[in-house]
């Protein structure tokens, strides 16, 4: 009986492995037969589980927790160039260096020493300092200086998009120098760090840094160049205020100003420790270390170049009086009290036999005042 074709089909298919000759010592194990794939559906895609390929990140997939979580980018380094290199310039260098800034140092004086000691290069020439165009020109000078410095930098030589920024004590007045003094490509943010090398010794952490973006480009480039100089504060965990400078200004004079006032009037009246000081005592000194510390040009400056310092020095005068008239006008009403305000006889110091002696005293004291006024009246004689 003949066979069913499928029965034909079976008898006459091959092995799925033809079998070759012995392999030899340098035939490979993988060698020894030749694979033929049976005719059918295709294989699936070979699909990598290996831990390290590249994999896309759905929500399907278990990753590692390392393979899934990415770093954020590194921060945007910067060339910052410090124009006025004294005590604060060095201080803020300090920490820009840290972070990994490049930092450019100028000033009038010859800082290069200290800068070569922070790790930042000095230019004594304010154009060579231009020429190496950074990124931030960071003006540190006094307030007093500020105007002479900013109208002598060769503002030509950088690139048309720098940003300036300052910080001075004060911001309406270097606000309005900026603006006048730079081309109007230039970006600039006033800012304000609310410490220094006294109260920040021991770092930034909680103190305020007040800003104000007085004018920063619309594109990406420098809107990154303007949060990357702001990141430099906020990195070392300041507490990042952005405020107008107008209100700045008003909120300074209130605090920075008055407290700079009250110090020195303290110094002048040359307080010293003394064996039983209170703990309010204590801090009246310290305040007197801290603010004479500071230069006079500061506290000058303050005065000269912020609007409110005026109204605060006549509120502050107006408030000694009248401390001084609450403190009078209780001793007048003791003073009436017992000249005046006795019931029978007067008091018994107050109570005199004219021509006599005193009723309840010896007479020394009565009798010391009377040849006192004798001894005055009869030098008046004389004379």
């Amino acid at each position: 009986m003949a066979a069913s074709p499928s029965a034909r089909l079976h008898h006459h298919q091959t092995s799925p492995c033809r079998h070759l000759p012995a392999r030899t010592n340098h035939q490979s194990p993988a060698a020894r037969c030749l694979w033929r794939r049976r005719p059918g559906p295709a294989a699936p895609p070979l699909r990598l589980r290996a831990t390290g390929a590249a994999q896309p990140l759905d929500s399907n997939d278990s990753l590692p927790r390392a393979a899934a979580e990415l770093e954020p980018p590194p921060p945007l380094r910067l060339k910052i160039a410090v124009v006025g290199f004294g005590n604060y310039g060095q201080f803020l260098a300090r920490t820009l260096v840290a972070q990994g800034h490049t930092v450019l140092a100028h000033s009038r004086s010859d800082y290069s020493a200290a800068a070569a000691a922070l790790g930042a290069r000095f230019f004594p020439d304010p154009h060579d300092l231009c020429e190496c165009h950074p990124d931030v020109v960071l003006l540190s000078t006094s307030i007093l200086s500020a105007e002479a410095v900013v109208r002598s930098l060769p503002v030509h030589r950088l690139r048309r998009d720098t940003l300036f920024a300052d910080v001075l004590s004060v911001k309406e007045f270097p606000k309005n120098l900026l603006l006048g003094a730079l081309p109007p490509e230039f970006d600039i943010i006033c800012t304000h760090p609310m410490f220094g090398p006294e109260s920040a010794g021991d770092g930034w952490a909680g103190l305020p840094f007040v800003y104000d973006e007085v004018r920063v480009g619309a594109c990406a480039a420098r809107r990154a160049r303007a949060d990357a100089f702001l990141d430099i504060f906020a990195r070392e965990g300041c507490r990042m205020v952005e405020m107008d400078c107008a209100e700045h200004d008003a909120h300074a004079a209130g605090s920075q100003f008055l407290t700079h006032t009250v110090g020195r009037m303290l110094a002048a009246l040359e307080l010293r420790p003394t064996p039983v000081d209170t703990r309010g005592y204590e801090t009246l000194l310290r305040l007197v270390d801290n603010t004479c510390s500071d230069s006079f040009d500061l506290y000058n400056g303050l005065f000269m170049y912020n609007k409110n310092s005026t109204e605060l020095l006549n509120r502050l005068e107006w408030a000694m009086d009248a401390v001084k008239k609450r403190l009078f006008d209780g001793l007048h009403d003791v003073l009436r009290r017992q000249l005046f305000d006795f019931d029978g006889e007067p008091p018994a110091a107050e109570m005199v036999v004219v021509g006599g002696d005193d009723l309840d005293n010896d007479g020394d004291d009565e009798g010391d005042a009377d040849a006192g006024d004798g001894d005055e009246s009869g030098a008046g004689a004389e004379e």
